[in-house]
């Protein structure tokens, strides 16, 4: 069974978000990782750009899959975790925590309250 933390918000396009001041931490959730696979290496060449909500901030190489990964809120990419270049599983093994994505500076925090709830996203994957 998929891990929904209730204190993140959630995009049905299966990313996650954190909100810390301004700042937003982004991700894939769990239920995602593990529809993937084992991730082999994300890339992410979006750092320094303003990007809207929907827009593709990166993708992630799996074993049998490449997927584009979605921004949740708009704005713009101050942070590129770099513990995931070195080891790309991280986001299989820890999708919440180590294995965060982007950090964006948020141009509109009012977005994160269209993003569903843990419920919401649980009902949206069937758990």
């Amino acid at each position: 069974m998929a891990n929904v933390p209730a204190n993140l918000k959630y995009s049905d396009d299966h990313e996650w978000c954190r909100v810390e001041g301004e700042y937003a931490y982004i991700g894939i959730t769990d239920f995602a990782q593990g529809e993937l696979g084992d991730i082999v290496f994300v890339d992410i060449q979006t750092l320094g750009e303003t990007l809207s909500k929907g827009d593709v901030f990166g993708t992630i190489e799996a074993v049998k899959t490449v997927s584009d990964a979605f921004l949740p809120v708009s704005g713009e990419i101050a942070e590129v975790n770099p513990a995931i270049d070195a080891d790309p599983a991280l986001v299989n093994r820890d999708p919440y925590g180590e294995g965060w994505m982007v950090k964006v500076r948020m141009s509109d925090p009012a977005e994160v309250e269209a993003l569903l709830s843990a419920e919401q996203y649980e009902a949206l994957i069937g758990k």
